[in-house]
Formats: C-alpha cells, structure tokens, sequence
C-alpha cells in the first residue's frame, strides 16, 4: 500500500511560514509564480519544503527567492535530483519587481514568503513586505494574546 501524506494542510495549500508574522510585521501581501524543475514540482506535491529561512533577493532586475529548502524527490535516480537549497526566480511584472524593490531599499521592509500554494495546476508564493520586529513588541503581541484568551476563558466560564 502507498503512504498517506500526512502533511496537508489543504487541497491546494503546499506549505506555509509559521513564523513570518510572528517575527515580521506584514504590511502588504503579494503573488508571485515560481520557476521551477520538475522534481521541485513533485517534491512539493508531496508536501516538502520549508520556509524557515527563506527570503527575496533583487539581482539584474529580477527577483530570487533564496532560503527555501525543498527536498528532493525519493523517486528520482542520483542523477537527476535538484538542489534543494538553490536560488528561484520568481515571476513578477518589471513594474511590480521596481516598486518592491525601491519598497525594501528605502524604508528598510523585507521581503518574505508567506504560503506556497497551487493555483489551477502552478505553484505560486504568497510574499509579505514587512518590518522586523523587535523582542518588546513579540512580548506585547504576547500579552495581548493571553489577555484575550483569558477574556474568552471568563467569558466561556460565565455563560
């Protein structure tokens, strides 16, 4: 018998990045398509790949996402495996790729992946432009994500 995938988290959804918005403040959310070989493509069907440090480059006018570790596909011969670690062009319009990057140079935003997802059959990425946070900021979205799950508590408590 196959192995069931465990993984999914939806029918489209590949994976996302759990702790992009706990270490970045997202402002804006883009879609972008993704250049890919054929042995990424099924290894992401399968559910790996892992965002952790994944993050987007500008080199020659162009944007690369860099970081994120998709695995190699089980099935494939030695010879034709990818490497899981290499840089991705992303597929973005020239005007799009000008302002996120005139956005990251000058206000000091970055830019990451957020979701990998499959869209009538392509693999796109949710990217988010955002500010890094700093430790007292965590501590106070912290806080304020116990105050109202204490709230909710009291309140289940008291009906």
């Amino acid at each position: 018998m196959a192995k069931k995938n465990k993984r999914k988290v939806s029918a489209n959804t590949i994976g996302t990045n759990k702790q992009a918005r706990r270490l970045y403040e997202i402002l804006e959310t883009f879609e972008a398509g993704i250049s890919l070989v054929g042995s990424e493509v099924k290894s992401l069907r399968a559910g790996q790949v892992s965002f952790k440090d994944g993050y987007v480059q500008f080199r020659d006018g162009s944007a690369v996402l860099v970081g994120v570790h998709i695995a190699p596909y089980e099935k494939t011969g030695i010879y034709d495996q990818h490497d899981p670690e290499r840089p991705r062009q992303l597929l973005l319009h020239k005007q799009e790729i000008v302002t996120l990057q005139a956005k990251t140079e000058q206000k000091g935003l970055s830019l990451i992946p957020m979701k990998m997802y499959f869209s009538h059959g392509k693999v796109k990425v949710q990217l988010g432009l955002g500010r890094g946070k700093n430790v007292h900021s965590k501590k106070q979205d912290l806080k304020a994500r116990d105050i109202s799950r204490d709230t909710a508590r009291q309140l289940a408590a008291y009906k």
